[in-house]
């Protein structure tokens, strides 16, 4: 690990765009109850993106990386027992890498924390080419050959307005887009995922940790 400071006490921000596609047949309870009604189908099934437009991780920039999810619940979300593995953007220096990798795991404190908690097995973190692309109000995104997904708001009775969950306590972000996927594919770890048509969500987020 190539950073300086004691893990938990470095002071961090991403801020960007991150889109989750779970296997739930309609929009994900988790948003709404917090974790604590169950999945559509018993239990979570998701791939995500991250897209970061600024960052730090003490003096390491993180700016203008992107990010891929895998995670796995085997009932409730807020009972933990999560499987993750995390996609590390290809262009990232091994500083960068080594910080992501940090607070992605909850090391490092603040926002994902979270995951500190509630994660028992972190299956693993490798590089991949991750493309993130916004095109009107799609998301497309590419994980190497790991995952390939494409999600789109859910229309509402304005056409110019997305269909937006506001002022939650999603520990993602307050305001979460209701989405479905048009692609949503995933190849990794054992894993072979298909979740075109179910459900998914979009949210800026903006975490923090230690100051």
């Amino acid at each position: 690990m190539a950073l300086d400071g004691e893990i938990g006490t470095v002071p961090w921000t991403m801020k960007g765009e991150l889109i989750l596609n779970c296997n739930c047949t309609v929009f994900c309870p988790c948003v709404v109850s917090l974790g604590q009604h169950p999945p559509t189908e018993g239990h979570c099934q998701t791939w995500g993106g991250i897209r970061i437009d600024e960052g730090q991780y003490g003096d390491v920039d993180l700016s203008g990386l992107n990010l891929g999810l895998m995670i796995e619940i085997p009932e409730r979300m807020a009972r933990g027992n999560w499987k993750v593995a995390l996609f590390v953007d290809d262009r990232a220096s091994e500083e960068a890498y080594d910080a992501l990798v940090t607070i992605m795991s909850g090391r490092a404190r603040g926002t994902t924390g979270l995951f500190g908690i509630l994660v028992s097995e972190f299956l693993g973190h490798e590089r991949q080419p991750v493309t993130y692309e916004n095109e009107g109000k799609t998301r497309r995104i590419v994980v190497g050959k790991r995952i390939s997904g494409e999600v789109v708001p859910v229309a509402g009775a304005d056409p110019e307005k997305d269909l937006v969950i506001t002022n939650s306590q999603y520990w993602m972000g307050a305001d979460i887009t209701v989405a479905t996927a048009n692609k949503g594919r995933l190849r990794a770890f054992g894993r072979v995922w298909d979740f075109e048509g179910r459900s998914a969500e979009i949210c800026q987020i903006d975490w923090h940790g230690p100051k």
